[in-house]
């Protein structure tokens, strides 16, 4: 059997502060992603309420793939003026910050406390820490109607 070599992924959540001029300190797991792919550029986007960070090389394929879709579509017009025309730009310091743009902070409310919240995909959020509490909380509110909405194979593979 053939060995699948680990992807390199954001996981984990965690709790930080936003400084006065906008600069976030990222964990050390996930520096450790932007050191294994050898490149500390990043995009920041509005996504919802909450902010969404790619790795350089994942922004250039979703690039690629909106660029791709039917702009005479308003919904894909509409999607893709909310979610590029917000995209900044950012490198990850030597001290493992990023600066996050004025209109981005102010679209995710982000003044002071923050949750940067991974899943175990190629990308992670940025959310301000109270939205992201009350979005937990009526997750765990309506988690059997979630649960129902799975589909079938990441039920079996999560519950068994």
């Amino acid at each position: 059997m053939e060995e699948i070599p680990e992807m390199s992924v954001f996981r984990g959540t965690s709790y930080h502060t936003i400084d006065d001029k906008g600069r976030v300190i990222f964990p050390s797991r996930f520096r450790e992603v932007f050191n294994e792919r050898q490149d500390n550029r990043l995009f920041i986007t509005n996504l919802e309420n909450y902010l969404v960070v790619f790795p350089h090389d994942e922004w250039v394929v979703i690039e690629k793939m909106l660029s791709q879709q039917p702009t005479l579509k308003k919904p894909v017009r509409d999607f893709r003026r909310f979610f590029m025309s917000a995209a900044a730009d950012c490198t990850l310091d030597s001290q493992g910050r990023i600066l996050i743009p004025p209109n981005l902070r102010e679209f995710a409310q982000l003044e002071k406390d923050i949750v940067l919240v991974a899943w175990g995909g190629k990308n992670f959020e940025i959310w301000n820490k109270d939205r992201f509490e009350a979005q937990r909380k009526q997750t765990v509110e309506n988690f059997d109607s979630h649960l129902d909405s799975l589909p079938d194979d990441i039920a079996n593979l999560v519950l068994g």
